[in-house]
């Protein structure tokens, strides 16, 4: 087919997906392609200027225009003229931003509806989501498009993702223009900026060790190739008028390589690929939660003065440990489609493209981080920054046990004493007369030693208590001076800190404070360099006058 004054519209053109979509129809010479994106202008990879695209621009076979789908002027000038539009612009799905989700996926969408009704564009593709059926609680397994939309959808994103299928769906016959919608799930391969980088990060941090929830899971992943190849086949069977065409619009399509695999299996196939130690040790997802809402709510603080979408979300623990899994029964069968890529094809060629993130590529971090020298630099440091995984969860046991028999179990101070007292009383006892070995491991005792206080400890300890009182002595005698207001504001603020602590019960303080222990120390420490950037910001933008 002559692709001769013929066009095509790519939304999010730019995007990871849409940009082997874009290549697709250019190798197909379909049609003339028209990239729509917001930056300004378009900055191509090498692989892209050597490739078909570079060429394709450089004849006037390929375009670019800026367009904010936010816009509908900008949406009618980038849509001039074209037969087809592929709708495949959406915000990050892991930012939870419901203003900046419904701007895009609903009002970007209408403006997308309404200018192809009005400048008389013959079909309408829409990319989707499988989420829109994804409540985030109940699993899926060989879900089917007669599945309806969730009540409560597991964040934002999905929500406002289904609003605008909706819309699409609709749309359909308006004015002679037929539509359908695209679901590929969970999309992988060469060009992804999300999944593989974000795999090797967490290896490089001691991240990808972890299994969230019991790592049985099943997931459908769909290689970029296909889901190129499945708008494709919607767009053929949309033009074939008839029929044919009749049967394929108005509907929604699951999209996946027709290839179920355990989730965290393809993450350790991914992993083991690229050099890194494949996920192994694994915990409950309802462990996982509390800290995946700290981090959230850290972040929607901190996110205005630059700090990063993190991983650990609620939204992606929900996504992690339940299953999904899709029937493509009804895209084979009105599409057409059928997958051109397998799946262990597809991973050889992802593994592949990201050779240079390779384990042995990468440069070590052999210095130790700030936080991690503020914590003494010891066990305890490395239990609180998760350096020994097992000893940082048994403290976390251990912790939690002391809790609930001593902290939560009501007694008074004497007897919560004399009760810890008793069970260590207990486990010396039965540990010293337990053999040296059993099965073959060694008991180590515990030496008398540990318990003697030698006297240059006593001195040590009694020097540091006279020390610190003296340094508060030392204070008063200041503020009895006055002059020095800095100092008053200190104290009183920190006054005012203790006192709002002490309002606080033992109980919940004690939980909290094991909550901060074992996750904002290990943020910190991962997060170095950006959390001190985004203090320092912070710090400079107070300090600035303002220009008058």
């Amino acid at each position: 087919m002559s692709s001769q004054e013929r066009w095509c519209v790519v939304t999010g053109g730019r995007g990871f997906a849409a940009r082997h979509l874009v290549e697709m129809l250019i190798s197909y010479e379909m049609y003339c392609v028209r990239i729509a994106d917001l930056a300004p202008s378009i900055r191509l990879e090498q692989y892209e200027e050597e490739g078909p695209l570079g060429k394709a621009l450089k004849v006037g076979r390929a375009q670019y225009v800026s367009a904010d789908l936010r816009d509908k002027t900008q949406v009618l000038k980038a849509f001039q003229g074209a037969e087809v539009v592929f709708h495949m612009a959406a915000p990050d799905s892991s930012i939870n931003n419901y203003n900046l989700q419904r701007s895009v996926n609903v009002e970007g969408t209408k403006n997308v509806i309404e200018s192809c009704v009005a400048l008389q564009v013959n079909r309408l593709i829409y990319t989707s989501s499988p989420s829109v059926v994804f409540d985030g609680v109940h699993g899926i397994i060989n879900g089917d498009e007669s599945l309806s939309y969730p009540v409560k959808h597991n964040d934002f994103y999905s929500a406002t993702k289904a609003e605008g299928e909706a819309l699409v769906l609709k749309a359909n016959g308006e004015k002679g223009l037929l539509t359908c919608c695209i679901r590929p799930s969970s999309i992988f391969g060469p060009g992804d900026r999300l999944l593989v980088p974000s795999l090797v990060t967490a290896a490089r941090a001691g991240k990808s060790k972890f299994i969230i929830g019991d790592g049985n899971n099943m997931y459908d992943f769909t290689y970029v190739g296909n889901v190129a190849h499945a708008h494709i086949c919607a767009e053929r069977a949309l033009a074939s008028k008839g029929p044919v065409a009749e049967k394929a619009s108005g509907q929604a399509y699951f999209i996946t390589n027709m290839e179920p695999i355990k989730f965290w299996d393809f993450m350790s196939i991914i992993l083991e690929g690229l050099g890194y130690e494949r996920p192994r040790i694994k915990i409950p997802a309802v462990v996982m939660m509390p800290i995946a809402h700290l981090v959230e709510f850290i972040y929607r603080i901190l996110a205005p003065y630059g700090m990063k979408v993190p991983q650990l979300t609620p939204s992606r623990i929900r996504l992690l440990s339940c299953d999904r899994t899709f029937s493509c029964s009804k895209a084979v069968d009105r599409l057409g489609y059928s997958p051109i890529v397998s799946l262990q094809e597809g991973l050889e060629k992802t593994i592949e493209s990201y050779s240079h993130l390779r384990a042995e590529q990468q440069p070590r971090k052999d210095r130790q981080s700030k936080i991690h020298r503020y914590l003494g630099g010891g066990r305890v440091a490395d239990v609180l920054l998760w350096k020994d995984e097992k000893q940082s969860l048994a403290t976390i046991l251990i912790l939690l046990a002391f809790y609930y028999n001593f902290v939560a179990s009501g007694y008074s101070m004497i007897a919560t004493i004399c009760k810890l007292f008793l069970l260590v009383a207990v486990f010396l006892y039965i540990h010293a007369n337990l053999p040296e070995r059993i099965f073959g491991c060694t008991i180590e005792k515990v030496p008398v030693s540990a318990f003697h206080c030698s006297v240059e400890k006593t001195n040590r300890a009694a020097l540091s208590v006279v020390t610190q009182w003296n340094t508060a002595v030392d204070v008063f005698k200041t503020l009895c001076r006055g002059g020095d207001w800095m100092l008053f504001l200190k104290v009183a603020v920190a006054l005012v800190i203790v006192g709002l602590l002490s309002a606080i019960s033992f109980q919940r303080l004690y939980l909290s404070g094991i909550l901060i222990m074992f996750s904002a120390f290990y943020i910190y420490d991962k997060k170095e360099d950006e959390i001190d950037g985004i203090i320092s910001r912070i710090t400079n933008s107070r300090s600035t006058p303002k220009s008058e």
